[in-house]
């Protein structure tokens, strides 16, 4: 076991982490690249190699805080917790982001022991309401910043704000479900607020980067 900033991990927890950080970044690289960047010309290939270097910097802060603030939480109120990759879905993701459309569930923090359903949902929207706040705090540099740090804050809010709506859909094993079956109030207010900031920053700031 390793003890980080006071939490437990173990061996398999940390390389399921570097697992699914790597692959989502590279899921993501291929859904936000240009859909000529197969022809590999070496202009391609480096703002390839920068939205890769972009997309760990955002995945990285968007998927690790996001499912550390499921495992904190979760331990908070006494359970047993880790995170598990799921490579079938790692690979689904990747495959997904080259087909130029994005499913991004590379795993989950399971854990166990008594707990409420309240407490379980709180333990879920912790990690969708994370990504908002993370959202909220790339948006400061991309307002204060140009070039590669707009560029990076710019690829920050929008991994976020997909990352909490995705996780929000009550379905299967997503956020959503154990959230809304816990109380609809949580889960209708953190799906919207969401929704509504996705759908003002893209049509504000637009969608695409400047690599």
């Amino acid at each position: 076991m390793y003890r980080i900033g006071g939490i437990e991990f173990d061996r398999r927890e940390l390389r399921d982490f570097a697992a699914a950080w790597v692959a989502l970044g590279v899921a993501f690289t291929f859904f936000l690249a240009p859909r000529g960047f197969l022809q590999l010309t070496p202009t391609d290939l480096a703002d390839l190699t920068d939205l890769f270097v972009m997309s760990m910097i955002t995945v990285g802060a968007g998927f690790l805080l996001h499912e550390l603030a499921h495992k904190v939480m979760a331990v908070r109120f006494g359970q047993i917790a880790a995170f598990r990759a799921d490579y079938g879905l790692l690979g689904l993701a990747v495959a997904s982001g080259l087909a130029g459309f994005l499913f991004a569930a590379p795993g989950a923090v399971y854990h166990r022991g008594r707990i409420t359903e309240r407490q379980n949902g709180l333990v879920a929207v912790a990690g969708p309401v994370t990504n908002l706040v993370l959202a909220a705090l790339f948006f400061i540099p991309f307002l204060l910043f140009d070039g590669a740090v707009n560029d990076i804050a710019h690829l920050g809010v929008l991994i976020n704000l997909v990352l909490a709506v995705f996780n929000m859909i009550p379905y299967g094993p997503l956020d959503g479900r154990t959230v809304l079956d816990w109380h609809p109030a949580p889960f209708a207010g953190v799906l919207l607020v969401g929704v509504g900031a996705g759908g003002l920053f893209v049509l504000q700031f637009g969608f695409s980067l400047g690599v």
